[in-house]
């Protein structure tokens, strides 16, 4: 059987609509808040990010408060969070660059090159700012759900899952896809006992027929 199938946008449709627009998990209520949150939880847990960033904002609830901050200042309210020194250096780092929230970018070049922003943090900022989507989101349950359901061959290397789906995937649905695709991996395509019965695509799907 092909793994790769000239059709696969056809057959995510129900997946892309099923997740269409919904809000990340991690809780933000601005711009800038979720530079912060995406920048902390990675290779941390959203659940873990949720529970430290209230604090944060309320010391910290801007850029501007940000940058005439130090590490020090930073880091009781972030102790908790996995590789917790070096993200409060890449905080302040961007908030000395750029001084004010209104200088936030929102395009993939620019967002990448601000430290502790990988091309996955840049994907989900965008899609959640609602801007036109420039790479397909691929983070851990992206990496593992593509190539169970046979979308593309598997690989540990988020960059090269990204490009995989970007070739085989069409730009018009790269915004909300790899969000979908994570959702799917959260909630219904989980590692152990997925919930295959509840799948959108189950029927499209190549993870039971791996399984026989």
């Amino acid at each position: 059987m092909e793994l790769f199938e000239n059709n696969w946008s056809e057959k995510l449709q129900p997946l892309v609509e099923k997740y269409r627009g919904k809000k990340h998990p991690l809780n933000y209520d601005n711009l800038y808040q979720l530079m912060v949150a995406v920048i902390l939880s990675a290779q941390d847990s959203d659940a873990n990010i949720n529970k430290v960033a209230p604090a944060f904002f309320e010391k910290f609830p801007n850029l501007e408060s940000l940058a005439v901050s130090t590490i020090e200042d930073l880091i009781p309210l972030v102790s908790k969070v996995r590789n917790f020194n070096t993200k409060a250096s890449w905080l302040i780092e961007i908030a000395q660059t750029l001084k004010s929230n209104n200088a936030i970018p929102t395009q993939l070049d620019e967002l990448i090159a601000l430290k502790g922003i990988g091309r996955k943090s840049a994907n989900v900022i965008m899609r959640e700012m609602q801007v036109p989507a420039e790479g397909i989101i691929a983070d851990l349950h992206v990496i593992r759900v593509a190539p169970r359901i046979g979308l593309i061959a598997e690989s540990k290397d988020g960059n090269k899952v990204e490009k995989q789906l970007m070739q085989v995937l069409p730009k018009e649905i790269w915004g909300e896809i790899g969000m979908a695709i994570s959702f799917l991996g959260r909630e219904i395509c989980r590692p152990t006992n997925p919930k295959c019965a509840d799948c959108p695509i189950q029927v499209h799907c190549l993870y039971p027929l791996k399984t026989i």
